[in-house]
């Protein structure tokens, strides 16, 4: 591998490490097959990542599921072959579907659990003051999942819509205070 690549792969694979969402492996992966010329099989990962096959072959699966990585056959040969994917979209759209809509409905659910057993108390008491709170995280958590939904679907989501519900810093929204 030569230099620029291995630069590629290196800082690749930094990227994917600190994501939270692939491994530095699996970064290096990805990288190493995003600049090939084409698609490489195990062997040839394996040996340029100077990484066993088996350890190859696991990271590649995941890749394959996100829709980082195609399998890819090659005429004459019995060995899988992969190469990068090059629709990124479908690929974040995935990422966001499995990895951030599920953790966007987990604080959903949370919230709807936390309300239920918050109910009652007057204006000023802790209880409304809490109610109020959950109200406005539950909104802004309903509006990230009908984005995500939206995204994923290819339709647009106005972001506006995010900041009516949870002002951002410095802007005046109708929570505001």
């Amino acid at each position: 591998m030569d230099d620029v690549v291995a630069s590629f792969v290196d800082g690749m694979g930094a990227a994917a490490a600190s994501s939270g969402i692939l491994s530095q492996q699996q970064g290096r992966i990805f990288a190493l097959l995003y600049l090939a010329e084409g698609p490489l099989s195990l062997d040839e990962i394996a040996d340029q990542l100077e990484q066993s096959k088996s350890n190859i072959s696991v990271n590649i699966r995941t890749l394959v599921e996100w829709h980082l990585v195609k399998r890819r056959p090659i005429r004459g040969s019995r060995k899988d072959h992969y190469e990068a994917a090059t629709d990124f979209f479908r690929a974040f759209q995935e990422i966001f579907e499995r990895r951030f809509r599920w953790t966007v409905r987990q604080v959903i659910d949370v919230v709807k659990e936390t309300s239920a057993s918050a109910e009652g108390g007057r204006r000023g008491t802790p209880g409304a003051f809490r109610r109020e709170r959950l109200q406005a995280l539950g909104g802004f958590f309903g509006l990230l999942d009908a984005g995500i939904g939206a995204f994923v679907s290819g339709k647009p989501f106005p972001a506006q819509k995010l900041a009516q519900v949870v002002p951002l810093p410095g802007r005046a929204g109708p929570r505001a205070r």
